[in-house]
């Protein structure tokens, strides 16, 4: 990674990667290089994976399909994204997404204003060697849902999603 006055540049494979519930994050840039203005993450979500549905307080969040297929949920709306797609979750939204092909899928997260990287950050596992995807433990969703609120994240457990939009 090269920081200047002329911007920031990551070359394919640059940036530090953590593991987040078994998917791979790699900073792409954080807030501390754009002036808080936003954070970019590219993300690879091995098959049935992905995030739990979630609410920012904080931040909007855009994605950017790259390879594989992935189901998102926007509020209530279900979409199939696949390459090209292109998503935006402003704060307050209900959101979700899961890997729903067989392969890995790559996508690229915008987070703005930036912050929520910090939260990726303490709740991951920092790769130090190109390995294979870690197990998701108990422990590891515990420390998911207790940092949570930290960072204005409200995560809704799957059971009680459905008793939302019953509501």
């Amino acid at each position: 990674m090269t920081v200047n006055q002329k911007g920031l540049l990551q070359q394919p494979g640059q940036g530090s990667s953590y593991w987040v519930l078994g998917d791979l994050y790699t900073f792409k840039a954080v807030g501390e290089e754009t002036g808080q203005a936003y954070a970019l993450v590219e993300i690879i979500v091995q098959p049935q994976s992905g995030t739990l549905p979630h609410i920012h307080g904080h931040e909007d969040e855009a994605f950017y399909i790259q390879e594989g297929k992935l189901e998102f949920q926007l509020d209530q709306q279900i979409i199939v994204a696949t390459p090209g797609t292109f998503l935006h979750s402003p704060k307050g939204q209900l959101h979700r997404f899961t890997n729903i092909g067989s392969e890995p899928a790559k996508l690229l997260c915008w987070v703005t204003p930036a912050g929520l990287e910090k939260f990726f950050i303490e709740v991951g596992v920092p790769v130090l060697e190109r390995m294979s995807s870690p197990t998701v433990s108990p422990a590891d969703i515990e420390k998911v849902l207790a940092a949570a609120p930290r960072y204005g994240l409200e995560i809704i457990p799957p059971n009680a999603e459905s008793l939302q939009s019953s509501n």
